[in-house]
């Protein structure tokens, strides 16, 4: 079965269901903790640069990891090949948030073969990470002659991600 579109877990009007731990798996609420495509948060070079470009939430949003991970992908490779490493990214949120989905079958014969909504709890399928309104998700520092180029990154970050953003520009410290 494929991924259900985003729009279905969107909204952070839900309660979040996190509760995982690792020296207790019998205490947890979340027994089987999906697995996580976002791996890399931190690439590119350490360094002292002048300019730090954050990637800022315009309202509260909850995002797949998924997403986060192919935006920073789009991000990451434009920025490797325009600036050589001259750069350096990170990602400042991390999914905690599960994701549970009741299947459905669809189909001739589904209604005997489902319960359709008794004990509709759901399996966890996916992680997200909750973002509030004004919270950073990437941040980029650079010399300040490659804010075009870091401008162009978060373009085409943006264009993975739903809802609204903006783009802060400082000077670093």
């Amino acid at each position: 079965m494929g991924l259900r579109p985003a729009k279905t877990c969107r909204d952070l009007g839900k309660v979040p269901w996190a509760r995982y731990s690792k020296k207790k798996p019998r205490k947890s609420f979340v027994k089987a903790m999906p697995h996580l495509s976002l791996n890399v948060y931190m690439m590119g070079q350490k360094g002292s640069y002048d300019t730090q470009m954050d990637l800022v939430a315009g309202g509260d949003i909850q995002l797949r990891d998924n997403a986060l991970e192919s935006a920073r992908q789009a991000a990451n490779k434009y920025l490797e090949k325009v600036m050589l490493n001259q750069y350096f990214f990170r990602i400042l949120v991390y999914p905690h948030n599960v994701i549970r989905e009741n299947k459905m079958i669809a189909g001739a014969g589904a209604d005997r073969l489902q319960k359709g909504m008794r004990k509709s709890f759901g399996r966890s399928t996916d992680r997200a990470a909750r973002i509030q309104e004004g919270q950073t998700v990437f941040t980029i520092k650079a010399k300040k002659t490659n804010v075009p180029q870091i401008m162009e990154a978060y373009r085409r970050a943006k264009s993975k991600l739903s809802g609204n953003w903006r783009i802060i520009t400082e000077a670093c410290t």
